[in-house]
Protein backbone atom coordinates (compact mmCIF):
# COMPACT_ATOMS: atom_id res chain seq x y z
CA UNK A 1 0.00 0.00 0.00
CA UNK A 2 2.28 2.36 -1.38
CA UNK A 3 1.71 5.89 -0.38
CA UNK A 4 0.99 4.82 3.37
CA UNK A 5 2.68 5.59 6.41
CA UNK A 6 2.55 6.29 9.69
CA UNK A 7 0.41 9.01 10.70
CA UNK A 8 2.79 12.24 12.04
CA UNK A 9 -0.32 13.96 13.81
CA UNK A 10 -3.46 13.51 15.07
CA UNK A 11 -5.77 16.46 16.54
CA UNK A 12 -2.91 18.79 15.75
CA UNK A 13 -0.99 16.99 18.31
CA UNK A 14 2.46 15.10 17.41
CA UNK A 15 2.09 11.61 17.14
CA UNK A 16 4.21 10.02 19.64
CA UNK A 17 4.54 6.11 20.33
CA UNK A 18 3.88 5.08 23.55
CA UNK A 19 7.68 3.38 24.86
CA UNK A 20 5.85 -0.30 26.30
CA UNK A 21 8.77 -2.29 25.33
CA UNK A 22 11.98 0.11 27.40
CA UNK A 23 9.46 0.58 30.17
CA UNK A 24 10.22 4.37 30.11
CA UNK A 25 8.43 6.85 31.49
CA UNK A 26 6.86 9.20 28.29
CA UNK A 27 8.45 12.64 28.41
CA UNK A 28 5.24 14.18 27.12
CA UNK A 29 2.15 15.27 29.34
CA UNK A 30 -0.91 12.98 28.75
CA UNK A 31 -2.51 15.89 26.79
CA UNK A 32 0.60 16.68 24.76
CA UNK A 33 0.72 14.00 22.52
CA UNK A 34 -1.09 11.58 20.03
CA UNK A 35 -0.73 8.67 21.65
CA UNK A 36 -0.03 5.49 19.59
CA UNK A 37 0.29 2.17 21.27
CA UNK A 38 1.65 -0.67 18.40
CA UNK A 39 2.95 -4.11 18.99
CA UNK A 40 4.91 -6.30 16.83
CA UNK A 41 3.79 -9.63 16.41
CA UNK A 42 6.94 -10.91 16.29
CA UNK A 43 9.16 -9.09 18.53
CA UNK A 44 10.92 -11.32 21.30
CA UNK A 45 9.16 -9.99 24.04
CA UNK A 46 5.53 -10.75 22.71
CA UNK A 47 3.55 -8.12 24.48
CA UNK A 48 0.31 -8.31 23.85
CA UNK A 49 -1.42 -5.09 22.65
CA UNK A 50 -4.02 -5.81 26.04
CA UNK A 51 -0.59 -5.38 27.89
CA UNK A 52 0.62 -2.33 25.96
CA UNK A 53 -2.27 -0.22 26.80
CA UNK A 54 -2.90 -1.64 30.26
CA UNK A 55 0.66 0.10 30.66
CA UNK A 56 -0.25 2.81 28.98
CA UNK A 57 -2.96 3.81 31.11
CA UNK A 58 -0.59 3.32 34.24
CA UNK A 59 1.65 5.68 32.99
CA UNK A 60 0.03 8.32 31.88
CA UNK A 61 -2.88 10.39 33.26
CA UNK A 62 -6.05 8.43 31.56
CA UNK A 63 -8.49 11.32 31.93
CA UNK A 64 -5.88 13.84 30.34
CA UNK A 65 -5.52 12.08 27.27
CA UNK A 66 -7.47 13.31 23.94
CA UNK A 67 -5.95 11.30 21.01
CA UNK A 68 -5.13 7.48 20.55
CA UNK A 69 -3.74 5.87 18.11
CA UNK A 70 -4.29 2.43 17.42
CA UNK A 71 -1.72 0.90 15.67
CA UNK A 72 -0.37 -3.00 15.08
CA UNK A 73 -2.54 -4.29 17.49
CA UNK A 74 -0.99 -7.95 16.53
CA UNK A 75 -1.25 -10.66 13.11
CA UNK A 76 -4.35 -7.99 11.83
CA UNK A 77 -5.11 -10.63 9.38
CA UNK A 78 -6.32 -12.92 11.79
CA UNK A 79 -7.91 -10.63 15.33
CA UNK A 80 -10.23 -7.80 14.13
CA UNK A 81 -9.55 -4.10 15.62
CA UNK A 82 -12.47 -4.96 17.66
CA UNK A 83 -9.93 -6.37 20.08
CA UNK A 84 -8.34 -3.50 20.65
CA UNK A 85 -11.14 -1.01 20.20
CA UNK A 86 -13.01 -3.41 22.71
CA UNK A 87 -10.56 -3.01 25.11
CA UNK A 88 -10.44 1.32 24.47
CA UNK A 89 -14.41 1.12 25.49
CA UNK A 90 -13.51 -0.22 28.53
CA UNK A 91 -11.37 2.61 29.60
CA UNK A 92 -13.91 5.07 28.64
CA UNK A 93 -14.56 6.15 31.63
CA UNK A 94 -10.91 6.75 32.76
CA UNK A 95 -10.34 8.24 29.33
CA UNK A 96 -13.01 10.98 29.75
CA UNK A 97 -11.02 13.92 27.67
CA UNK A 98 -10.59 11.75 24.79
CA UNK A 99 -11.45 13.82 21.67
CA UNK A 100 -9.69 11.41 18.79
CA UNK A 101 -9.02 7.92 17.54
CA UNK A 102 -7.32 6.52 14.70
CA UNK A 103 -7.70 2.70 13.91
CA UNK A 104 -5.47 0.83 12.00
CA UNK A 105 -2.10 2.79 11.75
CA UNK A 106 -0.03 0.66 9.97
CA UNK A 107 2.29 0.68 7.15
CA UNK A 108 2.97 -1.87 4.16
CA UNK A 109 5.91 -3.42 5.98
CA UNK A 110 3.47 -4.16 9.44
CA UNK A 111 0.38 -5.24 7.12
CA UNK A 112 -1.18 -4.30 3.10
CA UNK A 113 -4.19 -2.28 3.80
CA UNK A 114 -6.09 -5.59 2.76
CA UNK A 115 -5.10 -7.75 5.14
CA UNK A 116 -6.08 -4.96 8.73
CA UNK A 117 -9.65 -7.00 9.44
CA UNK A 118 -12.17 -5.01 11.29
CA UNK A 119 -15.76 -5.29 12.55
CA UNK A 120 -18.05 -2.65 13.77
CA UNK A 121 -16.08 0.39 14.63
CA UNK A 122 -19.33 2.66 15.84
CA UNK A 123 -19.04 1.76 18.74
CA UNK A 124 -15.85 4.09 19.65
CA UNK A 125 -18.55 7.09 19.12
CA UNK A 126 -20.99 5.53 21.14
CA UNK A 127 -19.04 5.07 24.00
CA UNK A 128 -16.82 8.59 23.33
CA UNK A 129 -19.93 10.89 22.61
CA UNK A 130 -17.22 13.57 23.24
CA UNK A 131 -15.11 12.68 20.19
CA UNK A 132 -14.83 15.20 16.97
CA UNK A 133 -12.25 12.87 15.05
CA UNK A 134 -12.58 8.95 13.80
CA UNK A 135 -10.13 7.93 11.44
CA UNK A 136 -10.02 4.38 10.26
CA UNK A 137 -7.27 2.71 7.70
CA UNK A 138 -8.77 -1.33 6.51
CA UNK A 139 -11.94 -1.70 4.87
CA UNK A 140 -11.74 -5.33 4.87
CA UNK A 141 -14.86 -6.51 7.19
CA UNK A 142 -15.46 -2.99 8.18
CA UNK A 143 -19.09 -2.44 9.24
CA UNK A 144 -20.23 0.88 9.85
CA UNK A 145 -23.83 0.98 10.48
CA UNK A 146 -25.64 4.21 10.70
CA UNK A 147 -25.10 5.84 13.80
CA UNK A 148 -25.92 9.45 15.27
CA UNK A 149 -23.37 11.49 17.29
CA UNK A 150 -23.42 14.83 17.98
CA UNK A 151 -20.02 16.32 18.11
CA UNK A 152 -17.86 14.25 15.77
CA UNK A 153 -16.21 17.23 13.21
CA UNK A 154 -14.01 14.69 11.35
CA UNK A 155 -14.16 11.08 9.63
CA UNK A 156 -11.55 9.26 7.67
CA UNK A 157 -11.98 5.95 6.27
CA UNK A 158 -8.89 5.07 4.59
CA UNK A 159 -9.47 1.85 2.37
CA UNK A 160 -7.69 -0.32 -0.85
CA UNK A 161 -11.72 -1.32 -1.47
CA UNK A 162 -14.90 0.39 0.55
CA UNK A 163 -17.56 -1.77 0.72
CA UNK A 164 -20.69 -0.29 -0.41
CA UNK A 165 -22.33 -0.94 3.19
CA UNK A 166 -19.79 1.36 5.01
CA UNK A 167 -20.46 4.26 2.56
CA UNK A 168 -24.38 4.15 2.93
CA UNK A 169 -24.30 3.84 6.61
CA UNK A 170 -21.50 6.96 6.58
CA UNK A 171 -24.63 8.61 4.95
CA UNK A 172 -27.52 7.63 6.19
CA UNK A 173 -25.53 8.66 9.90
CA UNK A 174 -26.80 12.11 11.67
CA UNK A 175 -23.28 13.75 11.98
CA UNK A 176 -24.73 17.54 12.08
CA UNK A 177 -21.58 18.99 13.61
CA UNK A 178 -19.18 16.72 10.58
CA UNK A 179 -16.69 19.77 8.39
CA UNK A 180 -14.48 16.82 7.15
CA UNK A 181 -15.54 13.65 4.87
CA UNK A 182 -12.54 11.77 3.80
CA UNK A 183 -13.04 8.51 1.95
CA UNK A 184 -11.05 6.30 0.27
CA UNK A 185 -13.22 4.26 -2.19
CA UNK A 186 -10.58 2.29 -3.74
CA UNK A 187 -11.03 -0.80 -6.22
CA UNK A 188 -13.26 -3.71 -7.01
CA UNK A 189 -10.77 -6.69 -6.40
CA UNK A 190 -10.54 -5.40 -2.99
CA UNK A 191 -14.14 -5.15 -2.06
CA UNK A 192 -14.27 -1.47 -2.85
CA UNK A 193 -17.62 -1.96 -4.59
CA UNK A 194 -19.64 1.05 -4.53
CA UNK A 195 -20.56 3.17 -7.09
CA UNK A 196 -21.83 6.76 -7.82
CA UNK A 197 -25.19 5.94 -7.19
CA UNK A 198 -23.97 5.43 -3.23
CA UNK A 199 -22.49 9.00 -2.96
CA UNK A 200 -25.95 10.53 -4.59
CA UNK A 201 -27.38 11.76 -0.82
CA UNK A 202 -23.78 13.43 -0.42
CA UNK A 203 -23.43 15.01 -3.65
CA UNK A 204 -26.67 16.57 -3.23
CA UNK A 205 -26.18 18.50 -0.33
CA UNK A 206 -28.70 16.97 1.97
CA UNK A 207 -26.17 15.51 4.61
CA UNK A 208 -24.15 16.80 6.98
CA UNK A 209 -24.75 20.92 6.74
CA UNK A 210 -21.50 21.72 7.85
CA UNK A 211 -19.44 19.45 5.50
CA UNK A 212 -16.59 21.92 4.27
CA UNK A 213 -13.87 19.49 3.18
CA UNK A 214 -14.90 16.44 1.16
CA UNK A 215 -12.39 13.62 -0.30
CA UNK A 216 -13.81 11.30 -2.30
CA UNK A 217 -10.35 9.01 -3.29
CA UNK A 218 -8.20 6.55 -4.13
CA UNK A 219 -10.92 5.60 -6.82
CA UNK A 220 -11.11 3.34 -9.83
CA UNK A 221 -14.14 5.28 -10.64
CA UNK A 222 -12.49 8.82 -10.60
CA UNK A 223 -13.78 10.00 -13.61
CA UNK A 224 -17.22 9.46 -13.26
CA UNK A 225 -17.03 10.74 -9.76
CA UNK A 226 -15.83 13.80 -10.94
CA UNK A 227 -18.13 14.18 -13.76
CA UNK A 228 -20.85 13.75 -10.90
CA UNK A 229 -19.16 16.47 -8.63
CA UNK A 230 -19.23 18.66 -11.52
CA UNK A 231 -22.79 19.67 -10.93
CA UNK A 232 -23.27 18.22 -7.53
CA UNK A 233 -24.82 20.62 -5.26
CA UNK A 234 -22.56 19.96 -1.96
CA UNK A 235 -19.73 21.74 -4.08
CA UNK A 236 -20.91 25.24 -3.60
CA UNK A 237 -20.53 25.00 0.37
CA UNK A 238 -17.09 23.54 0.57
CA UNK A 239 -13.81 25.01 1.04
CA UNK A 240 -11.35 21.99 0.10
CA UNK A 241 -12.08 19.20 -2.73
CA UNK A 242 -10.22 16.59 -2.83
CA UNK A 243 -10.13 13.26 -5.60
CA UNK A 244 -6.60 12.74 -5.75
CA UNK A 245 -4.62 9.54 -5.86
CA UNK A 246 -7.52 7.74 -8.23
CA UNK A 247 -7.46 7.19 -11.78
CA UNK A 248 -8.40 10.80 -12.58
CA UNK A 249 -7.97 11.28 -16.65
CA UNK A 250 -8.55 14.15 -19.15
CA UNK A 251 -12.72 13.02 -19.05
CA UNK A 252 -13.26 13.76 -15.61
CA UNK A 253 -10.96 16.79 -15.24
CA UNK A 254 -12.89 18.24 -18.57
CA UNK A 255 -16.01 17.72 -16.95
CA UNK A 256 -14.73 19.35 -13.62
CA UNK A 257 -13.80 22.42 -15.66
CA UNK A 258 -16.78 22.49 -17.59
CA UNK A 259 -19.34 22.28 -14.83
CA UNK A 260 -20.25 24.14 -11.86
CA UNK A 261 -17.58 27.22 -10.89
CA UNK A 262 -14.54 25.77 -8.24
CA UNK A 263 -13.36 29.65 -8.05
CA UNK A 264 -14.80 29.71 -4.57
CA UNK A 265 -12.74 26.65 -3.13
CA UNK A 266 -9.66 27.09 -1.25
CA UNK A 267 -7.97 24.23 -2.47
CA UNK A 268 -8.74 21.55 -5.14
CA UNK A 269 -6.21 18.66 -4.82
CA UNK A 270 -5.84 15.94 -7.65
CA UNK A 271 -2.41 14.32 -7.02
CA UNK A 272 -1.39 11.22 -8.63
CA UNK A 273 -3.69 11.44 -11.76
CA UNK A 274 -3.83 10.82 -15.11
CA UNK A 275 -4.31 14.29 -16.96
CA UNK A 276 -2.06 15.04 -20.08
CA UNK A 277 -0.04 17.85 -19.29
CA UNK A 278 -2.70 20.36 -22.01
CA UNK A 279 -5.25 19.28 -19.51
CA UNK A 280 -3.42 19.70 -16.60
CA UNK A 281 -2.00 23.57 -17.42
CA UNK A 282 -6.00 24.49 -17.85
CA UNK A 283 -6.45 22.90 -14.27
CA UNK A 284 -4.26 24.91 -13.07
CA UNK A 285 -4.62 28.33 -15.20
CA UNK A 286 -8.95 27.82 -14.98
CA UNK A 287 -8.43 28.00 -11.22
CA UNK A 288 -5.30 29.59 -9.22
CA UNK A 289 -5.49 33.01 -10.70
CA UNK A 290 -8.91 33.28 -8.15
CA UNK A 291 -6.54 32.27 -5.30
CA UNK A 292 -7.30 28.19 -6.05
CA UNK A 293 -4.44 26.23 -4.77
CA UNK A 294 -4.24 23.59 -7.26
CA UNK A 295 -2.38 20.30 -6.80
CA UNK A 296 -1.37 18.69 -9.86
CA UNK A 297 1.72 16.86 -9.01
CA UNK A 298 2.14 12.84 -9.62
CA UNK A 299 1.38 12.62 -13.13
CA UNK A 300 1.14 8.76 -13.56
CA UNK A 301 1.68 6.55 -16.69
CA UNK A 302 -0.79 3.56 -17.37
CA UNK A 303 0.43 0.66 -16.62
CA UNK A 304 1.63 -1.37 -19.78
CA UNK A 305 0.60 1.50 -22.07
CA UNK A 306 -2.23 -0.07 -21.63
CA UNK A 307 -4.60 3.12 -21.66
CA UNK A 308 -7.79 3.97 -19.57
CA UNK A 309 -7.25 -0.11 -19.02
CA UNK A 310 -3.68 0.58 -17.44
CA UNK A 311 -4.34 3.23 -15.17
CA UNK A 312 -4.46 2.44 -11.26
CA UNK A 313 -4.97 3.86 -7.65
CA UNK A 314 -2.36 5.00 -5.36
CA UNK A 315 -3.52 2.51 -2.68
CA UNK A 316 -4.99 -1.01 -3.11
CA UNK A 317 -3.41 -3.61 -2.14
Amino acid sequence: MSGVDHLHELLGLPAVDFPHATGAAPEQAAGAAAWRISVDPYEDDETSWEDAFKAFLEAVDPAGVRALIIGQWGESYESSSSYAIDLVIAAADRLTSLEAVFVGDMTMEESEISWIEHDDVTPLLTAFPDLVELGVRGGTGLVFPPVKHERLRSLTIEAGGLPAGVVRGVLDSELPALERLDLWLGVSAYGGDADVADLAPLLSGTRFPGLSHLGLRNSELQNEIASAVASAPVVARLRVLDLSNGTLGDEGATALLDGQPLTHLERLDLHHHFMTEPVERRVVAGLEPHGVRVDVSERETPWGDRGIEGRYTSVAE
